[in-house]
């Protein structure tokens, strides 16, 4: 992995990875994936007008020379030394044929992703690093850690809020929350044109498993 000289913003965004058998199984960041590919443990699964291409490391790092010259702001970009490289959207492994978590897993990452990283109660959105979970009916009075008793909070609002209920502390919720019907992760994802091409891979059946 010598080839890419230093770490870029792009190196973490996200990549939808298949099964051998092009089954949705996991969601990973561009560093990873680009791991896979320099070992020849995975392919770049690319769709462009729906035509679909498989490329190895090295041809897609001849396919990204040719479009450099592209401005297509739905592309990201990865600095290596001497050459460019496209951050791929979708790898394949070459060696995999395990299927996606069922069920949808209750973390802080799923909580940020159900809320779209919003504080529930002033409303403004937040980087991640900036956002904290909070207990709606606190701990101290019986309040349980689940999907409907968790929101997402900046951390001036859960500083105000402190040990007591929305009602106690004034303030006003804007969604109540609950468990979510669909993955949140995939849900905000599939929003963003930059993942476009994932919806040819994840349909409904996979919208309540967890792929990251």
């Amino acid at each position: 992995m010598s080839a890419i000289a230093v770490p870029a913003p792009s190196l973490g965004l996200s990549v939808l990875v298949l099964n051998r058998s092009f089954v949705a199984v996991h969601v990973t960041n561009v560093r990873r994936a680009i791991t896979l590919l320099f070992r020849d443990l995975a392919e770049v699964v690319d769709v462009e007008e729906g035509h679909y291409g498989a490329y190895s490391f090295e041809s897609w790092r001849e396919l990204s020379a040719l479009q450099a010259t592209l401005c297509d702001p739905d592309h990201d970009w990865i600095r290596g030394v001497g050459f460019d490289l496209r951050a791929p959207r979708v790898i394949r492994l070459l060696d995999c044929d395990r299927g996606p978590r069922q069920g949808l897993r209750f973390n802080r990452r799923n909580v940020f992703a159900r809320d779209g990283n919003q504080c529930q109660y002033c409303g403004r959105h937040f980087p991640l690093s900036e956002l904290s979970l909070d207990h709606v009916v606190p701990r101290s009075q019986g309040g349980v850690t689940s999907w409907d008793n968790i929101v997402c909070a900046c951390v001036a609002c859960n500083v105000r809020k402190g040990g007591r209920t929305p009602t106690e502390a004034r303030m006003q919720l804007i969604r109540h929350p609950v468990k979510p019907k669909r993955s949140p992760l995939l849900a905000l994802k599939l929003g963003n044109p930059k993942y476009a091409s994932w919806k040819n891979f994840v349909d409904r059946a996979y919208w309540t498993v967890d792929l990251d």
